[in-house]
C-alpha cells in the first residue's frame, strides 16, 4: 500500500471516532487532514470519492466554529472539482466569512445557486457574488434590483459582467445623482449606446443645475453649451458605433430592396431592436438618425408622435414603439392617455412641427460644415 493511501485508510478510519466521541479540537483537526488529503488529489478524485468526500465534509462542518469553516471555504473556494454539497453549504452560510471566498469565486456554482444567494442573503453576500470574474445577466438582474448602491456599483465596474435591458435600465436610473456610479456605468465598453445617451442625459441634467448654481448670472448660455456639447458628442459616437452602423446597414438594404414599411417597424420595435427601428424612421421620414434616437430617450413622448403620424402610423405599431421605448427608460406609458392624444394629433400638424424642426436643424448643419 502506497503512503498516500495509507494515510487516507488511517483518516477515515479515524473518522468514525472522532464524529462520535471526538471534541470540538480534535473535529477540526479532522476537518484539516480530510482537507489536505483532497487537495492533494487535485482535479483527479473520481464520482464516488467526490462524493465520499463530501459526505465527510458535510459531517465535520456540523457545529463547528466559524474561523474553521471560512478556513474551508478559503481552500475549497478555487477548486474546480470541490465537492458540489459542501460547496454549497459553505456559500449560503450566513456568516460572510464563509461564504464570501465560495460566493467570488468558486467555479461550482452555478446561475442558480447564484440568484437564489442573491435573492434570499445578505448585502454582504450580494457583493461577494459582484466580484466574480464572470456573470451573466440574469444574476445581474437580481443584484442591480436588491443590491445596496456598494453592491451595483462594483458589479457596474466589473469587466465580466453581463446585463440584460431591463438590467442597464435600472442602473442607469440607479446612477442619478450618484457620480461615482454613473461613471463605472458610462466607462463599460459594452454599454448599449442608447444606455449610454440615456446616462449622458441624466448627467447632464446634474451638471446643468451645478454649473448655473455657480453661475447664476448666464443660466441660458450654459445650458446652450452643454446642449451642443452633448449634441457634438451624440454625432460623433453614432458615427463611429459599431452597432449604430450594422443597424443603418441594414435598414438602408431592406429601404433599396422595398421592404421597409410599417410592419417591419413594428417588429423592429417588437423585438426591441433600439437602433433599427431608430433607422427605419430616420430613413422613412429623412430625419437624421441621431435626430430621431434623441427623440427616443427623451423624457417626453411628443417627438416619437409626430414621426410616427407623419409616417401615418397605425396605433398598434405607435404602442409597440412606446413601449420599447417605456422599456428601456423603465418607465410604463398611459395607453389610454397616449393613444388618445395620438389619435387627436392632425396629419397635417406633425407635418408642420417636422418642417420647423427640419429648418432649425439646418442651420447646425452648416455650421458644422
Amino acid at each position: 500500500m502506497s503512503k498516500k493511501n495509507a494515510f487516507a485508510a488511517k483518516l477515515l478510519g479515524d473518522l468514525q471516532e472522532t464524529l462520535v466521541h471526538g471534541s470540538l479540537a480534535r473535529r477540526v483537526e479532522m476537518l484539516r487532514n480530510i482537507t489536505d488529503l483532497f487537495m492533494a488529489g487535485g482535479a483527479d478524485h473520481a464520482d464516488d470519492q467526490l462524493q465520499l468526500f463530501d459526505d465527510v465534509f458535510a459531517c465535520l462542518v456540523q457545529n463547528i466554529e466559524v474561523s474553521a469553516k471560512a478556513v474551508l471555504a478559503k481552500r475549497l473556494a478555487p477548486h474546480p472539482a470541490a465537492p458540489l454539497r459542501i460547496i454549497h453549504t459553505l456559500a449560503f452560510d450566513d456568516a460572510i466569512e464563509v461564504a464570501q471566498p465560495v460566493l467570488t469565486q468558486s467555479p461550482r456554482l452555478d446561475d442558480n445557486a447564484l440568484i437564489e444567494s442573491a435573492r434570499s442573503k445578505s448585502q454582504a453576500h450580494l457583493l461577494a457574488i459582484s466580484k466574480r470574474a464572470q456573470l451573466s445577466d440574469a444574476v445581474t438582474d437580481i443584484l442591480v434590483e436588491r443590491g445596496d448602491i456598494e453592491v451595483v456599483t462594483s458589479v457596474a465596474g466589473n469587466p465580466g459582467a453581463e446585463f440584460s435591458e431591463g438590467g442597464y435600465t435600472k442602473l442607469v436610473d440607479r446612477a442619478q445623482g450618484n457620480d461615482h456610479l454613473a461613471t463605472s456605468i458610462g466607462t463599460r465598453s459594452n454599454i448599449p449606446r442608447h444606455h449610454l445617451l440615456r446616462l449622458l442625459a441624466k448627467a447632464s441634467e446634474t451638471v446643468r443645475e451645478r454649473l448655473q448654481a455657480a453661475h447664476p448670472e448666464a443660466p441660458e448660455e450654459i445650458d446652450g453649451i452643454i446642449r451642443q456639447v452633448a449634441a457634438n458628442a451624440q454625432q460623433r459616437s453614432a458615427n463611429d458605433d459599431a452597432a449604430v452602423i450594422a443597424a443603418r446597414r441594414y435598414v438602408d438594404k431592406l429601404h433599396e430592396a422595398g421592404e421597409l414599411n410599417e410592419a417591419q417597424v413594428a417588429q423592429f420595435a417588437r423585438d426591441s431592436k433600439f437602433n433599427e427601428t431608430n433607422a427605419a424612421i430616420g430613413c422613412l421620414t429623412n430625419v437624421p438618425f441621431v435626430n430621431v434616437e434623441r427623440m427616443m430617450i427623451e423624457s417626453r413622448s411628443e417627438g416619437v408622435m409626430v414621426l410616427s403620424k407623419v409616417l401615418d402610423f397605425a396605433w398598434p405599431t405607435v404602442k409597440a414603439i412606446l413601449d420599447m421605448r417605456g422599456g428601456i427608460q423603465g418607465q410604463s406609458n398611459d395607453e389610454a392617455f397616449t393613444r388618445s392624444s395620438y389619435e387627436r394629433l392632425k396629419p397635417s400638424t406633425a407635418r408642420q412641427v417636422m418642417r420647423f424642426h427640419k429648418m432649425q436643424q439646418q442651420p447646425a448643419e452648416a455650421a458644422e460644415a
